[in-house]
């Protein structure tokens, strides 16, 4: 969830407003970086056409993700605070350049602000959304469910009611998650127990909108002991294996452990609970990968595959912000639980979700090579290196505080995306498309992070375009210098 600076160590302060279209489909024959295997650097020159099938993180500029796939579209929601937003696309390369759909806002002055985490789940012929919210004070935080007016996920929805089990009636709960065993349905959540005031607890539900009993309280293990939230389910092997998140979502530590019970135990016997020991999900230093956590998993499209959806960061700094979201496949181990593996870097080669259309999406690095259409220039003095490591595509940029300075990436499609370091060091730019108008980007933050999501283009008549950085020499009143930038631009052909 979004940070928020109240006393208990996994609330959540600033919201990271999700910046539209993080999605940055990386485009390679051949390459593919599996789930807990070392991200392969792409072949210099390899063609868009024949790269269809694969893409890259992130998928979303937002944290605490959320996503299925449905009837031939992926469906996503992230925190985005006064809002909950869907993105909606056929494939997973081109999701983030769907326009988002608001499918809630509210006027009750009691839960319409610090809206976080909304999840949504298909009951007969309607869906069910849940989410948390509050009147703008954290320990105000309940839990609620909506209710859609037709069988479609974006909406519209009414709300339906608060969430509250009788022995919590009005407790701190956040992160709701439906349960779904033996046909009944259950609500897990993180809020007030004996254990934690961020603690995993699961109440039955008579309804997708009600509650119908006591919650009862999940003594969790998870390596920090503030926090155990998001819970979620995945359901094979004879088992129910109910995965969340531990540490405070701000830590570099942020992590995923899991617990399980037999598919005909009663979940709400915290005994049924068998705990696996250590952390299945976590920071990945060399991978440039921290605080991997709130996740929830969705299958490809033809049903073949189990993936997994989570935010993580690129910088170890302990901060709410940059939480991006990424997604992965995982496999099966032979004793039956599930392997999700290392996190892999941003921009590591993928192939899409089988049965996935695909997007023809293609890269250009700043060096000049690229994966389909394209190529970048410079006028002006650059520096180039590969200081910044992890943090950068292919561990290497360019960057300039030089009045003046350009860099103009050639592409062939619709959109494009650049990404670059965000630092406590950068200044402004000049960003525009095919010679138009110029718009003003900051690339300053008060922390450094890597692969950061500067600029997006309009959508643009599919053929060629230019896509010009100049270097203003200027900076805001934070900002120590005006460097600019320049790692990585995703182009987008549909």
């Amino acid at each position: 969830m979004p940070p928020s600076p109240s006393r208990h160590p996994r609330t959540h302060a600033g919201l990271l407003v999700a910046a539209l279209l993080g999605l940055l489909v990386g485009l390679l024959p051949g390459l593919t970086a599996q789930a807990g295997a070392a991200p392969s650097a792409p072949e210099p020159g390899a063609g868009a056409a024949a790269a269809a099938g694969a893409f890259r993180n992130p998928l979303n500029s937002g944290p605490d993700p959320f996503m299925t796939n449905w009837k031939g579209n992926y469906y996503l929601t992230t925190t985005q605070g006064g809002s909950i937003k869907m993105w909606r696309s056929p494939s997973l390369g081109t999701l983030a350049a769907a326009d988002p759909v608001t499918v809630w806002t509210d006027t009750d002055p009691s839960r319409n602000r610090n809206i976080w985490a909304p999840e949504f789940y298909r009951f007969g012929d309607r869906w069910y959304l849940y989410y948390t919210a509050d009147d703008g004070v954290d320990e105000h935080h309940r839990l609620y469910v909506l209710e859609s007016e037709r069988d479609d996920p974006t909406g519209p929805y009414h709300f339906k009611a608060k969430l509250a089990p009788p022995n919590h009636a009005d407790d701190f709960a956040i992160d709701a998650g439906v349960l779904q065993l033996g046909g009944r349905l259950y609500l897990a959540y993180s809020g007030i127990n004996q254990y934690q005031h961020n603690g995993l607890n699961i109440a039955p539900m008579s309804n997708p909108y009600t509650v119908s009993g006591d919650a009862v309280a999940i003594n969790a293990a998870g390596g920090c002991p503030e926090v155990r939230e998001g819970p979620e389910f995945l359901y094979r092997n004879g088992r129910v294996w109910m995965t969340y998140s531990a540490c405070d979502t701000g830590k570099p530590d942020y992590q995923v452990w899991m617990m399980s019970m037999p598919l005909t135990s009663d979940p709400l016997v915290p005994g049924n609970w068998r705990q696996h020991q250590g952390a299945v999900f976590s920071r990945a230093d060399d991978r440039g990968v921290f605080g991997p956590g709130h996740h929830a998993f969705f299958q490809s499209p033809d049903g073949t595959e189990d993936w997994i959806v989570y935010h993580a960061k690129t910088t170890s700094v302990n901060t709410y912000s940059n939480r991006t979201t990424r997604a992965q496949k995982f496999t099966w181990r032979a004793d039956g639980s599930p392997d999700f593996g290392r996190p892999l870097a941003m921009g590591a080669t993928q192939d899409l979700p089988s049965g996935d259309p695909g997007s023809g999406n293609y890269w250009i690095n700043d060096d000049g090579r690229s994966s389909g259409a394209g190529s970048v220039t410079y006028t002006g003095a650059w520096n180039s290196g590969s200081g910044c490591a992890t943090q950068c595509f292919w561990g290497d940029d360019h960057w300039s505080e030089g009045a003046g300075a350009t860099a103009t990436f050639s592409f062939t499609g619709t959109r494009i995306a650049l990404l670059s370091v965000k630092d406590t060091g950068n200044g402004y730019a000049a960003v525009s498309i095919d010679g138009g108008p110029e718009q003003r980007v900051d690339f300053h933050n008060p922390i450094r992070v890597g692969e950061a999501v500067q600029y997006i283009s309009p959508r643009l008549a599919n053929g060629g375009h230019t896509l010009r950085v100049r270097v203003t020499g200027e900076h805001n009143s934070q900002s120590g210098a005006s460097f600019v930038s320049v790692d990585r631009a995703e182009v987008y052909t549909n």
